[in-house]
């Protein structure tokens, strides 16, 4: 009995043989830092670094769970950083909040799902296609907006100030995000569609899912249109953050969404994946951005050490092709 539970135990921790795949390990990390953080340095503990810290963390936390549902299929989307940006552009012009707030979700979907048609359709690499489109979104914002400036409508900025019954907006709109994902991925049919769809590529059988009746295009699709949506959540929440719009503020931040989605134990083959793990993921990274600034570590520095952390978690993945 007790070989058999160690057997477990042991299968869990490497993530191997279940669709969740790997998140213990992380989650010990996080914990081991946190700890580590709290004893060597006296500002990480303070409620002002810890609600920082989740402001902080907040639009990353949007981003990578939107990224999760085009990695599930085996994806990728490079174009997210660009729509974060694009997002505040658009809110810092001067036209009401009753035109821009819909109209930011209305361009998303629309980038999504030229996005999720080049990959589909067209039969354009995932990383080709949302790279180019990265390039047209950022071309776009910086038209409209070339440096940062302008003010974003006040109902954008009262929904990140602030608090509900004590609670910090913040941490509400981190609830309300899960909450939204995890009916997708495990309440619906929908998600369902994802992980099979994502096996299926993982194991170098695309049509698998198709031949069990699954319409795999309209899925992938739609995928890229959630990614894309949730991009331009994170944007809204950045654009009330800093009260204003900035061409730049997306920078990189699809590789630290895909970073976390991979620390996380998503495959990035596809198939195989968790939204706590992908929670996990953000947590890990956003510790080690708090630590790296509590200790004056400089941003160049905290940009290569992502750079590494990336490439070791991808290497580390089990895969059956080369590529993604």
């Amino acid at each position: 009995m007790t070989t058999a539970k160690s057997g477990r135990f042991q299968k869990l921790l490497a993530g191997r043989g279940h669709r969740q795949g790997l998140w213990a390990l992380p989650l010990a990390v996080a914990l081991a830092m946190a700890l580590w953080l709290g004893a060597t340095t006296s500002q990480f503990g303070q409620w002002s670094n810890l609600a920082n810290l989740v402001a902080q963390a907040m639009p990353l936390l949007i981003t990578a769970v939107g990224q999760m549902f085009v990695v599930l299929v085996g994806g990728l989307d490079l174009s997210v950083g660009s729509v974060v940006s694009f997002t505040t552009a658009i809110l810092a012009l001067d036209l009401p909040g009753i035109v821009t707030l819909p109209g930011v979700f209305a361009l998303a979907a629309l980038i999504g799902a030229v996005n999720g048609l080049c990959v589909t359709r067209l039969n354009v690499h995932p990383i080709i296609a949302t790279l180019s489109m990265q390039y047209v979104v950022l071309g776009i914002t910086r038209v409209l907006r070339p440096v940062s400036g302008g003010s974003v409508p006040d109902l954008v900025r009262w929904s990140v100030d602030g608090s509900v019954a004590g609670i910090p907006l913040p941490i509400l709109w981190g609830i309300a995000t899960l909450l939204v994902a995890w009916k997708l991925l495990y309440g619906s049919r929908y998600g369902l569609h994802l992980f099979a769809i994502g096996g299926g590529i993982a194991s170098g059988s695309s049509d698998a899912a198709r031949n069990f009746g699954i319409p795999a295009s309209r899925n992938i699709l739609l995928a890229y249109v959630i990614s894309s949506l949730f991009a331009a959540l994170a944007g809204v929440f950045l654009a009330g953050r800093i009260v204003s719009g900035d061409p730049n503020v997306g920078l990189l931040m699809e590789l630290d969404a895909i970073t976390a989605v991979a620390i996380g134990g998503t495959q990035l083959s596809g198939g195989v994946g968790s939204l706590h793990g992908t929670v996990i993921g953000v947590v890990v990274l956003a510790l080690l951005s708090n630590g790296m600034n509590l200790t004056n570590v400089t941003p160049f520095v905290q940009t290569a050490v992502k750079g590494v952390l990336l490439m070791a978690v991808v290497g580390l993945q089990s895969r059956k092709k080369i590529g993604l």
